[in-house]
């Protein structure tokens, strides 16, 4: 039997995840995996949302902890970077996106307002830093959604001789330039924000 504590039912739940994929997750599973009775994982989650929280806070490890961005960095390569390295942290597990989607980073909100202190210190109005931070984030997600999704070469051999197969990470470079290229836009001189009703909070999500 596995000596059980919080890290290694989350390290197990995450390696079921990777074999088994998110729907097959289960507690019944997990708990067989673990040798132990289903019960015993109540002492560290009390529900299955509460140990999928944590699988997703621990899938974003990597992400969490890559180097936070300095004075002397250009905010533009900055937001590219931060943006592919979420990117690459969602594609390491499968199904990541799903697991990740609608999460709260209750674990990173100072890294979150870090960053967004430092592109506001950089000139990005901070308006536009949160809303950029929320788009990529989002997009980001929504593009790995589609890729671990995609059902191989196999379907794609079935699609009509003028559709180009989608190539994922030219669609997600191409994507991303354009957020990046419409906040540059927003922050050049002269540029006069419209007024809007709109108001759209984040709650923390997919700002990455």
């Amino acid at each position: 039997m596995t000596k059980m504590n919080r890290e290694t039912v989350i390290a197990e739940a995450l390696d079921l995840l990777d074999e088994v994929g998110l729907d097959a997750v289960s507690t019944r599973r997990l708990a067989k995996r673990l040798g132990v009775e289903q019960p015993s994982l109540y002492w560290y989650f009390r529900t299955k949302k509460d140990l999928l929280a944590a699988m997703a806070e621990a899938a974003m490890a990597p992400h969490a902890a890559a180097p936070l961005p300095t004075p002397d960095d250009d905010w533009r390569d900055w937001f590219l970077e931060n943006t592919r390295g979420f990117r690459r942290t969602l594609l390491m597990r499968r199904d990541g996106a799903r697991l990740h989607a609608g999460s709260t980073p209750a674990g990173d909100l100072d890294r979150v307002r870090r960053k967004m202190e430092f592109l506001v210190a950089s000139g990005v109005p901070e308006r536009d830093a949160q809303m950029a931070m929320l788009a990529a984030g989002r997009f980001t997600v929504g593009s790995v959604l589609e890729e671990q999704a995609d059902p191989g070469p196999d379907a794609a051999a079935e699609l009509p001789a003028d559709m180009p197969a989608i190539d994922h990470e030219s669609a997600f470079e191409a994507g991303l330039a354009l957020i990046l290229e419409g906040l540059a836009r927003r922050t050049a001189p002269g540029h006069r924000v419209p007024l809007s009703s709109n108001d759209p909070t984040t709650g923390g999500r997919s700002i990455r």
